[in-house]
């Protein structure tokens, strides 16, 4: 069979990051796609991959990555990974604006993305490849509210109603239709962006947890749900660490027989 190519956005660090370098360790060939370029071209020299510059916010972006595909090569599989949160405020009192980025990016950003290469994924389905994928990184917040989840349970809960609609719709064919949903991963950016950039309330977030998610576990998650069989689909993985019970609920310290 031929090398297969897979789109991996918000690869310019993190999940994204690691999923490029597992999938190019499986052998395949990887679009990275984020707005950083300075990131891309250090994981292209770094992997390999081929990589892409675009603010996936705008549509003009997103049609420029969709030509650039259809000309460069097949798209067996694409993984929505950009995301992100912003601030723990009440709804009462949260930002209007941080609302609006959180859904741009988590919610309307998956749409445009995948709205755009549809058509190529379907035209990837050969003898030789005999399905499709498309993966959704989402998140616990969007299965299980929590006070101060404000937008982004919004915006999760959508990116998660969005994805079992779009199963339903592409029933009947070759594409299957994957959601990953992280709990507490530790990663250098995701609680930075959250706390306004400060990284003391970063930090905090992971103290004394006994060994949270990596980027690496959700990226070998996702790589393992591609390579099975054609006609297997991995619906919904909801992947925590052992120490993460539900989002509020997080042991601190070591984790012991009682």
């Amino acid at each position: 069979m031929s090398t297969r190519r897979v789109v991996v956005t918000g690869a310019s660090s993190g999940i994204g990051a690691a999923t490029v370098r597992a999938f190019r360790e499986k052998g395949w060939d990887v679009v990275g796609v984020a707005r950083r370029a300075d990131r891309l071209e250090t994981l292209r020299k770094e992997t390999g991959s081929d990589v892409f510059t675009a603010d996936l916010t705008r549509q003009a972006d997103v049609d420029s990555l969709r030509d650039y595909l259809a000309v460069s090569g097949p798209v067996n599989a694409l993984v929505n990974n950009a995301g992100g949160a912003k601030g723990l405020d009440s709804v009462e009192n949260s930002s209007i604006d941080d609302w609006a980025w959180m859904f741009e990016i988590n919610v309307l950003a998956v749409k445009r993305v995948t709205s755009a290469l549809l058509p190529l994924l379907r035209a990837s389905i050969t003898d030789t490849a005999a399905s499709a994928d498309i993966v959704t990184v989402t998140s616990i917040a969007g299965h299980v509210a929590y006070l101060g989840g404000g937008g982004y349970n919004a915006a999760k809960f959508a990116a998660h109603a969005m994805t079992e609609v779009l199963r339903l719709e592409l029933n009947g064919e070759p594409i299957r239709v994957i959601e990953i949903a992280p709990g507490m991963v530790k990663t250098d950016e995701f609680g930075l962006v959250r706390f306004d950039g400060d990284p003391v309330k970063a930090a905090a977030a992971y103290e004394n947890v006994p060994n949270p998610l990596s980027a690496e576990d959700v990226a070998e998650t996702i790589v393992s749900s591609v390579l099975r069989p054609a006609h297997v689909n991995l619906d919904l993985i909801v992947i925590k660490p052992v120490a993460q019970a539900a989002p509020t609920r997080v042991a601190r310290g070591a984790l012991t027989v009682r």
